[in-house]
């Protein structure tokens, strides 16, 4: 099966373009982006031919990595999906939730595989930490806690991306931290605290199907290095119900987080399941709960 590219950014070729050039089950298109010369510098890494244009791109594969704003992501997945292309999708989904339903709704519409570039969920060891876990929601005895505290909007490869520099913590990690929480705690139901400080610090509350409660503290603009980064869940898991598992490192490559991807979406378009657990339908979810943040937090999308 054939992959295209779309976007020459950092992210692009520090991690989908290699990821995808080693990949047993995926050939490399090629790569389209806004600016052709940047496009034939990520072909380097990738494989494949640079495309002049999108639709050029869309007749070359069988499925579109996303690796562009959100913003942008959330006009061409409808595109992409209505040309019958299988989808890796980035988080998060669209800037506002209402492109979010809208590019959900196209991938629905064309019945394409999906998944989301939630990267940390994919590593071994976040896995392993969420099977000892267990499955089914945790009640109210149960605690989760996260912290992401990065310098990354100060200096470095990210810090020129406008929506980043425009949205924050929020947007760029939130997904990921929201989405481990939820994957370990149970679905969030509920917002029950939010708010931003300048220049970019998030605190929030959320609440779980089975009552247990988590807590997050986000920020792309605390001057610390390396990342300050756990993931946390406490009291009533564990053989004895008194377990503590905590996640204290991000885990260090994600490009095997992103090889896992890939290879989720060829098993997904060999079994024809349009419903993936990080699929489209997730990156919605996290969407819904990232607007919610934002409205109590009296932040405008």
């Amino acid at each position: 099966m054939r992959i295209g590219l779309v976007g020459a950014g950092p992210w692009a070729r520090s991690v989908h373009a290699p990821a995808i050039a080693a990949h047993p089950r995926w050939a490399a298109a090629g790569v389209w982006a806004r600016r052709p010369e940047a496009a034939g510098e990520v072909t380097a890494i990738s494989g494949g031919s640079a495309y002049a244009s999108f639709d050029a791109l869309l007749e070359a594969c069988d499925a579109v990595a996303f690796a562009v704003p959100p913003e942008v992501q959330a006009t061409l997945v409808p595109w992409a999906a209505a040309a019958g292309k299988h989808v890796v999708l980035e988080k998060p989904l669209a800037v506002g939730l209402a492109d979010a339903e809208r590019a959900a709704a196209a991938v629905d519409a064309a019945g394409v595989c999906s998944v989301t570039v939630l990267t940390l969920r994919f590593a071994p060891e976040v896995r392993d930490w969420l099977a000892a876990i267990g499955d089914g929601p945790c009640g109210p005895e149960t605690v989760g806690t996260a912290r992401w505290l990065s310098g990354a909007l100060l200096g470095g490869p990210f810090a020129s991306a406008r929506w980043r520099a425009e949205h924050g913590a929020l947007l760029d990690v939130g997904p990921h931290v929201i989405d481990l929480l939820d994957a370990a705690l149970g679905p969030v139901d509920a917002v029950e605290q939010a708010r931003r400080d300048e220049p970019d610090l998030w605190r929030i509350g959320l609440r779980h199907a089975g009552g247990a409660r988590s807590s997050l503290v986000l920020s792309l603009r605390t001057p610390v290095d390396p990342t300050e980064f756990e993931v946390a869940v406490v009291g009533g898991v564990g053989p004895d119900g008194r377990g503590r598992f905590r996640l204290d490192r991000r885990p260090a490559d994600p490009v095997a987080g992103y090889t896992s991807i890939l290879d989720d979406l060829a098993a997904a378009v060999d079994a024809g399941d349009r419903c993936h657990p990080a699929g489209v339908h997730r990156a919605l979810h996290l969407q819904r709960i990232i607007e919610e943040i934002r409205r109590l937090a009296a932040v405008p999308a």
